[in-house]
């Protein structure tokens, strides 16, 4: 590992567009945008910028995580263990898709943690609710919690995995719930009115690891400016308390007002400050190591290829500016593969990137109460005052 490691790392190959459920939610095309918008902007040809191709994880990396009969099951192509259900369907080649994603994200963990570049990112990782003997919420292997695994073993002591996708990381929380190694961090929309129902706050950490799991359970609607206060006020603070040596985070798109499958509100402006935030706390505490992969989104065109384009820009260099228009090219290509959805023709929604600090007993908003109940689940367990805006 070298702290003077400069630059960024792009795993990519289009081989894993093959990870395709078929007529499902999560579909491919919206990788293929991703990658499309960000070619066309330059963003994948910006100086110190390394492309990296991956290998499929192997038997040893999948089971470091994933049972071996599970692991059976998937290369056997089910049903059982969650597979062959409507979230989860069988496809081709199953497996070896699934093990691919796992391996482009074990890539981008090992390019950082070896000191080659100090960020990388893979946007089609971030399967995070697969469980260990059975997938889960789309997802089949889980390629967050295979690579903080690899990472482990590597010697690294502390890892912080920060997770704001709209549903709870319940897989990788599972995962290492008892491990005090690893902190998990989840902001997602209340599991009273989300899958997977998982992610209250009282979820601390097991035994030899309370402090280690940390949930902010927002409320349906919240937006720009009450999504960002929540993750200001408690996500700099645990991640300062926990002292990590790597940032990993998963950067789902889900918690737009667009987005089909969930009730939170955010623009891709908001989205983007969060990534500047992130980008920000790998600086100041994990001397700039963060590995970044995406995760759920299913306004396919709408919102993903720019929530996403927005995020391979902070990791490889300049945040793009968010007035930046879309390029035709890029707008004509996703007319081609999506005749039916809106093409948007610039980068922002003309969404705020704005929000007001914390105060404890400021304001009687759903909000405050679920930020309000976060700390006082966990942060005195992380040495922190739960009614201390400063901490």
């Amino acid at each position: 590992m070298s702290p003077s490691a400069k630059g960024a790392a792009v795993v990519w190959t289009d081989e894993l567009l093959r990870y395709d459920l078929g007529d499902h939610p999560l579909d491919p095309v919206r990788i293929e945008l991703t990658m499309a918008l960000a070619r066309d902007l330059g963003i994948l040809n910006r100086p110190d910028v390394t492309m990296i191709s991956p290998q499929p994880a192997d038997e040893l990396a999948l089971s470091r995580v994933h049972r071996p009969e599970y692991i059976e099951a998937v290369r056997a192509g089910g049903p059982g263990y969650g597979l062959d259900t409507p979230d989860n369907p069988v496809f081709p080649r199953m497996h070896e898709a699934s093990a691919l994603v796992a391996g482009a994200t074990l890539a981008a963990a090992e390019e950082v943690w070896a000191g080659r570049t100090r960020r990388a990112v893979n946007v089609a990782g971030g399967l995070h609710h697969a469980m260990p003997d059975r997938a889960s919420g789309f997802c089949v292997y889980n390629d967050p919690a295979i690579a903080i695994a690899r990472l482990l073993d590597r010697g690294v002591e502390r890892i912080a995995y920060v997770d704001v996708d709209v549903h709870h990381g319940d897989g990788v929380q599972e995962i290492f719930y008892r491990d005090p190694r690893v902190l998990t961090v989840s902001l997602h929309e209340t599991p009273l009115a989300l899958f997977p129902g998982t992610g209250f706050p009282d979820e601390t950490g097991g035994p030899g690891a309370a402090g280690s799991a940390v949930n902010v359970a927002l409320p349906p609607g919240t937006g720009d400016a009450g999504w960002l206060r929540a993750f200001h006020a408690v996500v700099p603070s645990v991640l300062r308390a926990f002292r990590p040596h790597i940032l990993f985070s998963q950067c789902g798109a889900d918690t737009h007002r667009l987005d089909p499958l969930a009730d939170l509100r955010l623009t891709v402006d908001a989205q983007r400050a969060s990534y500047l935030a992130m980008r920000d706390l790998a600086e100041e505490l994990c001397e700039g190591r963060w590995v970044v992969t995406g995760g759920g989104g299913y306004a396919l065109v709408e919102v993903v290829p720019r929530a996403w384009t927005h995020l391979l820009a902070v990791v490889t260099g300049e945040p793009l500016d968010p007035a930046t228009p879309t390029p035709d090219s890029w707008q004509n290509l996703a007319h081609r593969r999506r005749p039916s959805r809106d093409v948007p023709a610039w980068m922002t929604d003309r969404g705020s990137a704005t929000w007001t600090a914390w105060q404890p007993g400021e304001t009687a908003d759903a909000v405050d109460r679920a930020i309000l109940a976060t700390r006082n689940a966990v942060f005195p367990l992380l040495g922190l005052d739960p009614h201390d805006p400063r901490d």
